[in-house]
């Protein structure tokens, strides 16, 4: 099934959680769908309205790697143009020259590699472990294999170096083959807590102890809410050659008897103590288990445009719908013919479509 349109389409930019995550999803799936795009009122309602420099990198990215045209694409803007070309494969690369996410330069350039026509190698620099934005830890421990369930989309990292704020410089490098296409998925059966692992760390000038208190607060919460099973958190400094300057931060992973992945993490802050650190990333966990979710808050709505672009119907029982969730779902429903159904069971939510199953003629 195609999803193209051949009219432009405008986007508010300022609508529902109003800001870089309109601009990933409509970008993205605009290169996939082959639709012409205008987003207005970008970042409207933050205090500085526009784009930013992460904002940017990421359209420059999809415009790299979709040979499309870009308008309007400067700092403070607040009205771009997008017109996608086809997707090709090769080596990329995408500077935000700041801690701007680097997870989130590969939210917006992943679902287009899978769609390639051949390999993709994304040189990604910025901020590896950054506030507001999912730790790289979590995208390849948690994200990545959720994103796998559907029919066996993957990608390889290879991290040089981490890059914290202010200063940034992280580095790494994505390797992804493209898929012929995406599965839908039932993923709506939790099952219990099987084990939970995770890493608390330190880098810079912090004392390994700090990790370690980190660790304590998670471990602590976990033993009151979810007792008997097992917690295994290594505690550790990086070394100066990987992490320069300083942070400290933890990333949790709980895998269910159904082989549910469920992630929390945080990171440190000055003026709140390392374990309630560790506590609050544990209580991510604890929260989604509790209820019977299959996902994480956080995971969630990384999944909308997988669901949308797979091959059949795809229904995932989470908790609360964020409102990141929300947006990714209006975005979608908006640039193509995928509708999505909530239905609420008790505490938890189910998330249904029935996917558009793009098909990557280049694949075999």
């Amino acid at each position: 099934m195609s999803c193209s349109n051949p009219q432009l389409i405008e986007i508010d930019g300022s609508v529902l959680e109003g800001g870089g995550q309109i601009l990933r999803m409509s970008v993205t799936l605009s290169a996939l769908c082959g639709i012409a795009i205008k987003i207005l009122k970008i970042r409207a309602g933050r205090s500085k309205p526009g784009l930013a420099a992460q904002h940017l990198k990421g359209l420059q990215l999809v415009r790299d790697m979709s040979g499309g045209r870009l308008r309007g694409a400067e700092i403070g803007s607040t009205e771009v143009e997008f017109v996608p070309g086809n997707i090709k494969g090769g080596e990329y690369y995408a500077d935000t020259q700041t801690a701007g996410s680097i997870s989130l330069l590969l939210q917006v350039a992943l679902p287009c590699a899978l769609f390639a026509d051949s390999k993709v190698v994304l040189q990604l620099k910025g901020g590896t472990n950054a506030e507001m934005a999912p730790q790289i830890d979590f995208t390849t421990e948690v994200f990545r294999p959720n994103m796998e369930k559907f029919g066996g989309a993957s990608f390889d990292l290879d991290l040089h170096k981490r890059g914290y704020f202010p200063r940034g410089g992280g580095h790494v490098t994505v390797d992804v083959e493209p898929i012929k296409s995406l599965k839908g998925v039932n993923m709506t059966v939790a099952g219990k807590p099987k084990c939970i692992h995770g890493w608390s760390y330190v880098a810079g000038t912090l004392h390994v102890q700090m990790s370690s208190q980190t660790a304590d607060g998670a471990k602590q919460t976990f033993r009151d809410s979810l007792r008997g099973v097992n917690v295994n958190i290594e505690s550790y400094k990086e070394t100066t050659d990987i992490a320069a300057h300083n942070a400290s931060g933890i990333v949790l992973v709980c895998e269910t008897t159904e082989g549910c992945i469920i992630g929390g993490a945080g990171l440190g802050k000055r003026g709140i103590k390392a374990q309630a650190v560790g506590s609050s990333a544990a209580k991510d966990i604890v929260d989604a288990v509790s209820v019977g979710a299959c996902v994480d808050s956080y995971t969630q709505d990384q999944l909308i445009i997988l669901m949308a672009l797979a091959e059949g119907v795809s229904s995932i029982r989470v908790g609360e719908i964020t409102m990141h969730t929300k947006t990714a779902i209006y975005i979608t429903e908006k640039l193509t013919k995928v509708k999505f159904i909530i239905t609420e069971e008790q505490s938890t939510n189910i998330i249904s479509c029935t996917g558009l199953g793009l098909i990557n003629k280049n694949v075999k």
